[in-house]
């Protein structure tokens, strides 16, 4: 099929009704320069639809390559906050060049929020909003909802403002049409508007829709003056984008961005994963390092060496258990400020409880195998002090980082194994040598 085939066929689909984001597999397999005929040859609202289903890597290099009067009639059938996401992939002076092309009289004033930080409320706000003032009466309201719905990105909540702009109260649509001809919004906006303000990192706001089920979210300055509205279709994508970072991370690697994962050169792959895996290496010899300090040990007794995996497997699965557990509820937000310390203490005591039932097992196992109750203390006991160090370093690594402005979730990886490796390996040894005359 060629590209003007494809428009046609596209053309005729989105007046069907179909679902843009549906229509991207029958792209997918194109050269950029058939993806830049296509939007050429598209209608300027079609493309938009289409370019807006892209990932973020593909609609810069789109950018690029277009028209700089294409793009502008692309952007500008943009929501403002889509549009400022297409621009803020392109180089300053890029973003600059189209910006100059849009008349100010064009009803694309998405300039303005590329001066927020990508990943802020600011950022990732659209300013096509409704608000009405709160000495209207319902009938005026519907009425001149009538006209500007059209331009809004949603039409569920209203907001109500005063002289200055600034947010004074919400009310639903439903609110609005239940209303007597008469009833000032006044009268029936609720007051206690929960709002963010333009500074505020995306997490936290994806964090504000989810509690309280919001379908959209104000934005404020600082003088609570309403600038835009983050809707829920945009908090889905921040918290797609930010699981996928702590996956990342959670796993000591960096995302491969500006490209499919699929289609990531092996090299820029193999550039971003080798630091991690020289951390793991790290460990490794310092590892090593303990098992030869105590050479003497297992020399005596060789069966000690039997063990060894198994205590480090089961110190390894509760660490990456209570990182992982303690770097997901700071994410959600479940585990913050003075909770920290407290499930700090909580996860020792389920460290104890694991390692206890653990090491009893485990004890148990050795002494029946080998006949030799002091083996079966010395498993049992490595085993407890194991599991427990390992769910005290699962949990507090990433704490300590966390109080130091750094990412937890990047430690959950090489680190805490490099440390719980290491502890373990130093408890079992220890043990085994004040128990080692009773082993012989």
């Amino acid at each position: 099929m060629t590209v003007k085939d494809l428009v046609r066929t596209i053309s005729k689909e989105l007046e069907a009704g179909a679902h843009p984001g549906d229509l991207l597999d029958q792209i997918e397999d194109l050269e950029i320069e058939e993806k830049v005929e296509l939007m050429q040859e598209l209608s300027s609202e079609d493309a938009s639809l289409i370019l807006q289903e892209m990932e973020d890597f593909e609609q810069a290099e789109i950018i690029r390559h277009l028209a700089r009067d294409r793009v502008k009639d692309i952007l500008i059938n943009l929501a403002s906050d889509d549009a400022a996401d297409v621009l803020g992939k392109l180089k300053p002076e890029e973003a600059e060049e189209v910006l100059q092309l849009i008349d100010e009289e064009e009803p694309a004033d998405f300039g303005s929020l590329l001066k927020y930080p990508e990943e802020s409320a600011g950022g990732i706000m659209t300013t096509e909003f409704i608000s009405l003032p709160a000495d209207i009466p319902a009938e005026d309201a519907i009425q001149r909802l009538r006209e500007i719905a059209p331009e809004a990105e949603t039409i569920y909540y209203v907001y109500v403002v005063d002289q200055e702009g600034r947010l004074i109260g919400v009310l639903s649509l439903r609110d609005l049409i239940a209303a007597s001809d008469g009833t000032f919004l006044k009268s029936i906006m609720r007051s206690n508007v929960i709002s963010v303000n333009a500074a505020l990192d995306q997490e936290e706001v994806a964090r504000i829709v989810s509690k309280y089920d919001l379908l959209a979210v104000p934005v404020v300055d600082d003088q609570e003056r309403l600038l835009g509205i983050i809707t829920v279709d945009d908090v889905i994508d921040v918290m797609e984008q930010e699981a996928t970072e702590d996956i990342y991370r959670l796993a000591g690697a960096s995302k491969v961005v500006d490209m499919e994962l699929t289609e990531a050169p092996v090299s820029r792959v193999v550039r971003l994963r080798l630091p991690w895996l020289l951390i793991s290496m790290v460990g490794g010899f310092i590892s090593g390092s303990v098992i030869s300090g105590y050479e003497s040990t297992l020399e005596a007794i060789v069966v000690l060496a039997v063990f060894i995996p198994v205590i480090m497997d089961m110190g390894g699965n509760v660490g990456t258990q209570s990182s992982t557990i303690f770097v997901r509820g700071l994410a959600t937000g479940e585990i913050e400020g003075a909770e920290m310390w407290p499930y700090f203490l909580r996860e020792i005591k389920i460290g104890v409880t694991l390692g206890a039932i653990s090491g009893a097992l485990i004890s148990l196992a050795a002494f029946l195998w080998q006949d030799n109750p002091y083996l079966g203390l010395v498993v049992g006991i490595s085993m407890l002090g194991t599991i427990t160090v390992a769910a005290l370093i699962g949990t507090l690594v990433p704490m300590i980082c966390n109080k130091i402005n750094i990412d937890p979730a990047i430690t959950a990886g090489p680190f805490v194994t490099t440390i719980k490796d290491v502890t373990g390996l130093m408890i079992y040894f220890v043990i085994a040598t004040t128990f080692l005359e009773y082993l012989r």
